[in-house]
């Protein structure tokens, strides 16, 4: 059984830092791209970045410069650096991997959610 456990969330000052992991665990064969993710309250959940496999990145726009994701292949985990915060980044932040194995195929897992809330 396939799992993502989130981990790194909290209450943090305007212009503070935060970084969250999210490790995944359980029967994997292979996880190709991962991702975070947020939801705002009354909004919809949206990609804020992602790495490939092989290590290629892509962020939003609104993160573009403040946020850095990573990951560690050999311990199963991602990361999100989050630098220079704003309140408009406190949300619920969702970790996302696309697995494959020989039984499911590809199928998306995703962990329970951090929150992160950006306030003086």
């Amino acid at each position: 059984q396939v799992q993502l456990v989130e981990s790194g969330g909290g209450l943090v000052q305007p212009g503070g830092s935060l970084r969250l992991s999210c490790a995944a665990s359980g029967g994997i064969i292979r996880i190709d791209a991962m991702f975070w993710y947020r939801q705002a309250p009354g909004k919809q959940r949206e990609l804020v970045a992602t790495v490939t496999s092989g290590g290629t990145t892509t962020y939003a726009d609104s993160v573009k410069g403040r946020f850095t994701i990573s990951r560690d292949n050999a311990k199963n985990t991602v990361y999100l650096q989050m630098n220079s915060l704003k309140p408009e980044d406190t949300a619920v932040y969702y970790c996302n991997a696309r697995m494959w194995d020989p039984y499911n195929g590809i199928r998306d897992y995703w962990g329970q959610g951090t929150q992160v809330t950006v306030s003086s």
